[in-house]
């Protein structure tokens, strides 16, 4: 039985069950009693709690959500930072991840993926606005409800992209198989770090398959520094070729060559919805020799 079931924090927040466990926090069920809600507490774990480096990393994810307010953003009610237990109150969602009903339905119809995608592009733009770049925008983080409705969740490695006029450096963390190229390099990331995880988000929605795997994170890695990915129509030929454009424009590897903002890529999907058999032309998306972007480093055979 885990002990932290039964609990009522600061005489408020009664757990009931055990929703999710992460790497650095746990997630519950609880109720509010004070609102008369249910909610969301996450609470970091025991063997954090000494460690000055997670506790930060904690801070800032409330300090990061408490300052949006967005629809399609999950909202923090609460936070609490005593010797004890550090825990952060959010909305409970009854819903799927975005990862679990990819799993479920396969590939996805075109006409959904631009409903869920445009939703998750309006949330970063929302926080992208406000100075915050999520760095681990993956299907696992996106909550779904049974209207339709996303939900993004877990900004945890969430960095105020200027603090004191500096531009953050973050090392490369992240989901690897949706990880930027900069990220995974370990060098500076923005907003357009964001976006190439988008992309990469749409690309396996739409074929049902990512665009790179391997046999382990290090590999992947590399294929997302150094390799093309197979083009979307070439595994699934009813995806429409203006739809295609938009995604290879997201997964540019150089980031001078992606969408700028969530509200520019924004911009060409809502044109693609009005005209689907639009093209945009985007010239620089056909293929380009390897050794464009890396001249000294060796090809990965393609897995």
């Amino acid at each position: 039985m885990d002990k932290n079931i039964g609990k009522k924090l600061d005489g408020r927040y009664e757990i009931t069950e055990l929703i999710g466990i992460g790497g650095m926090a746990d997630v519950y069920k609880a109720n509010d009693i004070m609102e008369d809600r249910v909610v969301a507490v996450k609470i970091l774990k025991n063997e954090f709690s000494d460690n000055d480096e997670f506790i930060r990393r904690f801070r800032n994810e409330s300090k990061a959500i408490a300052v949006l307010s967005h629809p399609n953003i999950v909202k923090i009610y609460d936070v609490s930072f005593s010797d004890k237990m550090q825990y952060i109150v959010m909305e409970y969602i009854d819903g799927i991840t975005l990862k679990e009903f990819i799993e479920q339905q396969g590939v996805l119809k075109w006409k959904d993926t631009i409903h869920f995608i445009i939703q998750v592009l309006r949330a970063l733009q929302h926080a992208h606005d406000r100075g915050i770049v999520h760095r681990d925008i993956k299907p696992q983080n996106i909550m779904l409800f049974p209207d339709g409705t996303i939900k993004v969740m877990d900004f945890g490695i969430a960095r105020f992209a200027r603090e004191e006029g500096k531009t953050i450096s973050d090392k490369a963390i992240g989901s690897v198989h949706y990880i930027s190229p900069e990220q995974a390099r370990g060098d500076i990331t923005d907003e357009k770090s964001d976006i190439y995880s988008v992309g990469v988000m749409m690309y396996e929605m739409l074929t049902g398959v990512k665009p790179f795997d391997g046999d382990n994170p290090v590999q992947i890695a590399l294929m997302h520094m150094q390799q093309t990915p197979k083009r979307p129509r070439e595994i699934n030929d009813t995806i429409p070729e203006g739809l295609e454009e938009i995604v290879l424009r997201a997964m540019q590897r150089d980031a001078s060559e992606r969408y700028q903002s969530a509200s520019e890529m924004i911009k060409d999907i809502e044109e693609f919805k009005k005209n689907p058999s639009i093209v945009f032309e985007y010239t620089y998306l056909t293929q380009k020799p390897e050794s464009y972007y890396n001249p000294d480093k060796v090809k990965l055979e393609n897995q």
